[in-house]
């Protein structure tokens, strides 16, 4: 196909000779220009962590977006912005995000005093939320939509909106709520005692803390990504939660170049000290005299600086490192219980080997700097010195969060333990990146055992004993199951796989480890990935989850039943065709969490001990009371 030649010119000198020439009908131009491309990003500004920190290096940052036109709220594919303050029972107006003036302004500046800044701000942090997650993961985050019985059948697309209320309520908590699909900002006042750097009294509102957006929208993910994560069968479950979520909001600080550098020089490059010297020399042991000489709390690893201070904590809500590597620190996995601090210790063991890791990879840039008569006992490093560590560590953060992410595709369906997420982290570098020159692996291993978090029924504390077993090549296929492309599945194939998974686990039920006769086995899930590897070659894969749930008995005389769910993940692959013939998918991993006699005892024990079991028979069983609800788990923290 040739283009046709724009701009010609035709001879109109008029000739007595010349007949007149009907005009020439001009075909149609496919390659014509005239469509304008719709922008890859939408930049719009947000907070990198709170108000509170006003002009900080950095603090006000532009962040970049899935470009999607907008309706007012904002309300686009996948979140809903409704600003209904459910205290002043009024909707406040929503911002226009596609009005030109805002299109040219990276949309509104930030404002504490404006409610369409802070519509704008939690559509912005939880679209950045969720698109990295999406990129780790290589395919569609569904949101849940569980509903009780008692609900209406869900509305048609709910699974791809998510509600976003920034102004909920009066209330200093925040909380992620499957029930009103969606998560729920509140506001409250600041302590008049001890407000930290606000105004004693001070509103104070989370939905301006892009730790605490960071934080929800994980829970809403992991929600869709697992549903069983919800039910709080061991201690480590809903610390998991606040782990993870914790994990996510942290390592996205470390994608803020001014802030990294600028905590890079302060700190010599140890990212984390806790603290940060001031701008002005102060004399060893003296008294700071004024605000620059004031050290502060180093924000890349501080979490809700605004929200702690407010509560007159006179410090951030949680931090990075808040179990240390010590005999003392490995205590606390036997002694704490509240799901914060105990998640605080799985937190403390991942940024322990981020900042292990990070300290390999930099080492050498350390080497040459003191080579060339540089001193690492003076905190600040030149610039370019600081910028080079900055690419590292945002690189090593980057990396780690991809892990997280994918490692939950490698937990058990049900019943997550802290030991169940290390040997997921651990079989998941091994399957993207084997050769792990930078020994990642190990990291992770000491910076758990130096916590006291050990894997369940694993032989031994070794990199093979803690990989999850793969399956023998070929010994396990689903004839039939369909991969769709990295778009998504139709209903039509969804359906599809479903009958095709639900038969293949009756099929193989002793395989899997499943009492055929103890009930029905579901597929609640399965996801399409595509990724490519480091051989440069694309990876066709699913996840699914198989999960059979037993009614058991509470007995010790009381009343009801309780679910117990017995499941395995498995991960298929689709090989690529072996002379024009497309092989039969295969099982590459069984990971397993499955029923024993003291695994059914523990879980009873810890819904009685929670205060889930019932004690009057109410006709039938109410399931609700065995979810996670992070209404009460976020109040007040």
């Amino acid at each position: 196909m040739t283009h046709r030649q724009r701009f010609t010119c035709d001879d109109v000198t008029p000739t007595s000779e010349a007949p007149a020439q009907p005009p020439r009908e001009i075909p149609d131009d496919i390659f014509s220009t005239a469509e304008i491309p719709y922008p890859s990003e939408r930049p719009l500004n947000v907070y990198a962590f709170d108000p509170s920190l006003g002009k900080f290096v950095g603090n006000q940052m532009v962040t970049h977006v899935r470009y999607e036109s907008l309706q007012p709220g904002p309300i686009g594919e996948r979140f809903a912005v409704i600003d209904y303050d459910g205290s002043q029972k009024t909707f406040y107006k929503p911002v226009d995000l596609d009005d030109p003036k805002l299109l040219m302004t990276h949309g509104l500046p930030p404002s504490e005093a404006d409610p369409r800044f802070h519509q704008q701000m939690v559509y912005a942090v939880a679209s950045e939320t969720l698109q990295r997650f999406e990129f780790a993961l290589g395919r569609r985050v569904r949101w849940r939509t569980r509903l009780d019985r008692s609900h209406p059948p869900a509305p048609r697309g709910a699974s791809r909106r998510l509600s976003l209320f920034p102004h909920a309520m009066c209330e200093a908590n925040a909380f992620y709520s499957p029930d009103a699909h969606g998560i729920l900002f509140g506001y409250f006042k600041a302590s008049r005692t001890n407000p930290g750097r606000n105004l004693p009294g001070q509103t104070v509102f989370t939905c301006l803390s892009h730790d605490i957006i960071v934080h929800e929208t994980t829970h809403a993910i992991v929600d869709g990504i697992r549903e069983h994560f919800m039910e709080p069968t061991n201690v480590d479950v809903a610390a998991f939660h606040e782990a993870f979520a914790d994990l996510a909001a942290l390592f996205l600080h470390f994608s803020h170049k001014e802030v990294l550098v600028d905590t890079l020089q302060k700190t010599g490059g140890k990212l984390f000290e806790y603290k940060l010297k001031g701008d002005a020399e102060l004399a060893p042991g003296g008294t700071p005299a004024i605000q620059s000489q004031l050290s502060t709390e180093n924000p890349l690893i501080a979490l809700a600086t605004q929200f702690g201070e407010a509560a007159g904590r006179q410090s951030s809500l949680r931090s990075a490192l808040m179990t240390p590597a010590t005999p003392d620190g490995a205590k606390d996995i036997a002694t704490k219980i509240e799901p914060h601090e105990r998640g605080s210790i799985l937190v403390a063991a991942v940024f322990d080997a981020y900042f292990t890791v990070y300290g390999r990879r930099t080492f050498d840039l350390f080497r040459i700097f003191r080579a060339g008569g540089g001193s690492v006992d003076k905190a600040d490093l030149p610039a370019p010195l600081a910028n080079r560590l900055a690419m590292e560590a945002s690189r090593t953060a980057e990396e780690f969060f991809s892990l997280c992410a994918r490692a939950l595709d490698y937990c058990p369906p049900v019943d997550i333990t802290f030991g169940d997420f290390l040997r997921a982290l651990l079989t998941a570098h091994l399957d993207y990146t084997p050769d792990d020159p930078d020994r990642i692996r190990d990291a992770l291993m000491q910076a758990f055992r130096l916590r006291g978090i050990v894997a369940e029924n694993a032989t031994a504390f070794s990199e093979d004993a803690l990989f999850w077993p793969k399956v023998v090549r070929g010994s396990l296929r689903v004839p039939g199951l369909t991969f769709g492309d990295p778009n998504g599945l139709t209903k039509e194939e969804k359906d599809h796989n479903g009958d095709v998974l639900r038969a293949f686990a009756v099929t193989h039920a002793d395989k899997l480890g499943f009492d055929a006769k103890a009930g029905k086995i579901e597929a609640p899930s399965f996801h399409p990935m595509f990724s490519t590897g480091k051989d440069g070659k694309l990876y066709v894969s699913m996840v699914v989850e198989l999960v059979q749930t037993v009614r058991v008995p509470f007995g010790l005389g009381i009343p009801g039943t309780f679910p117990l769910r017995n499941g395995v993940t498995l991960l298929i692959a689709q090989d690529p065709p072996d002379h024009d013939k497309r092989p039969e998918p295969r099982v590459r991993f069984v990971i397993p969490k499955l029923y024993r006699p003291e695994r059914e005892e523990r879980v009873r024990n810890f819904y009685i001990a929670s205060g889930r079991a019932t004690t009057q028979p109410t006709g039938h069983d109410d399931d609700k009371r065995f979810r996670l609800d992070f209404a009460l788990l976020h109040a007040g923290v």
